[in-house]
């Protein structure tokens, strides 16, 4: 596997990144699979620091054909992901666009919310791994959004959701949407609000396909340096939690300021990554000392990238039973990396006595509540 070096800063192209913390061999794939776990690849994620834009970014990348080789479902399994997609429909809505072009649509769970509401949208999709309903009426293209998509429709509005952290040179996405788009178009956005999340210590905020700690602070200083007048930013939380940052901007011809970033980024967003490091090894001590030796099954919840970094960072998977998961597309497939199968929690109804280690984000209440009223109120969570 031939990685992608990428040795300047991705904010301000500058030859400057510093060594952060290296976690070896890393499950390349986030999701599950029916494959023999010694096809799977693993590779070191190795994350640096630009010492004058404070980025935290992955260096070297892996190929895209890789990572995304397959789809892992992120994004459409859960009330959290219902709730996300309804609030950003209703704030695309708002906008009242016409003509939209959606980059990364995945499932086609956006076009379906706004499609409901104005069944006259004309809705296309670009996406690597589509997997768009064939009853929903909108034009979709398999590949990436890049300096060689061409389109004979007129777009009055580009959207993407949860697909600028996943850009692995975002100075280039922006500059291609700028030059794709015209004066008075709209770009609305949905992006999770990684500071909160890397602050909290969830481990979906940064990987090998959020290779980049993509905070406000660059989302706004890529809008303005491409001509990108920001009308709206929105923070959209789940139970009081952060989740994503929405915007709402205005392609224009006029000269727009970019803004400096902050010179306290580099020291506040080194510390935040450490303490994120420091937690995990920590954790992962203190998860194993109490499953070591104990008489009642432990679980691991989340088929994800939650659980393989537990298990990167050490967690004893021989202790552990199974994976447990409430995406049915998942169910008695291997998580890759590991030798672990993924389960229904639902295989916990007649179980008199367990652990199940939850460590999901902001989906953790959503799990917990789920599996307590409708499955099993004697389980234990750790």
């Amino acid at each position: 596997m031939n990685c992608i070096s990428r040795d300047k800063d991705v904010v301000l192209g500058k030859n400057d990144l510093e060594d952060l913390y290296t976690i070896k061999d890393f499950p390349v794939f986030m999701g599950c699979v029916d494959s023999e776990a010694n096809q799977d690849i693993k590779s070191d994620m190795s994350w640096k620091i630009s010492t004058s834009s404070g980025a935290i970014q992955l260096n070297p990348v892996l190929p895209l054909d890789v990572v995304y080789a397959m789809s892992h479902g992120s994004g459409t399994v859960g009330d959290t992901w219902k709730q996300h997609h309804k609030a950003f429909s209703e704030f695309v809505i708002k906008y009242a666009p016409n003509n939209v072009l959606e980059i990364g649509g995945l499932h086609g769970e956006l076009a379906k919310n706004c499609l409901d509401v104005n069944p006259n949208l004309k809705w296309t999709i670009i996406e690597p791994n589509p997997s768009v309903p064939k009853t929903l009426p909108v034009k979709v293209v398999k590949g990436f959004f890049d300096d060689t998509f061409t389109s004979n429709e007129i777009f009055d509005t580009v959207i993407h959701s949860h697909v600028l952290e996943h850009v692995y040179n975002p100075d280039e996405f922006m500059s291609n949407k700028s030059l794709f788009m015209r004066e008075g178009d709209t770009l609305i956005l949905s992006i999770p609000n990684l500071e909160p999340m890397l602050k909290n210590k969830w481990s979906n905020s940064i990987n090998f396909e959020h290779t980049i700690y993509f905070t406000a602070d660059y989302v706004e200083y890529f809008l303005k340096k491409y001509g990108f007048e920001v009308i709206e930013k929105h923070s959209h939380q789940m139970n009081g939690k952060a989740h994503s940052l929405f915007y709402s901007a205005k392609k224009t011809s006029l000269p727009i300021e970019i803004p400096t970033l902050d010179d306290n980024l580099y020291e506040t967003n080194k510390k935040v990554f450490e303490e994120y490091i420091d937690f995990y090894q920590s954790d992962v001590k203190q998860i194993n000392n109490t499953i070591r030796n104990q008489s009642q099954p432990v679980y691991l919840f989340g088929a994800h990238i939650f659980s393989q970094y537990l298990l990167a960072f050490g967690l004893d998977e021989q202790d552990l039973v199974c994976i447990l998961d409430n995406d049915l597309k998942k169910e008695n497939k291997r998580l890759y990396g590991t030798n672990l199968i993924s389960h229904s929690p639902k295989i916990l109804k007649d179980v008199d006595e367990a652990l199940v280690i939850l460590r999901a984000g902001v989906y953790n209440d959503e799990i917990k509540q789920d599996i307590l009223d409708n499955i099993n109120p004697k389980i234990r969570f750790i």
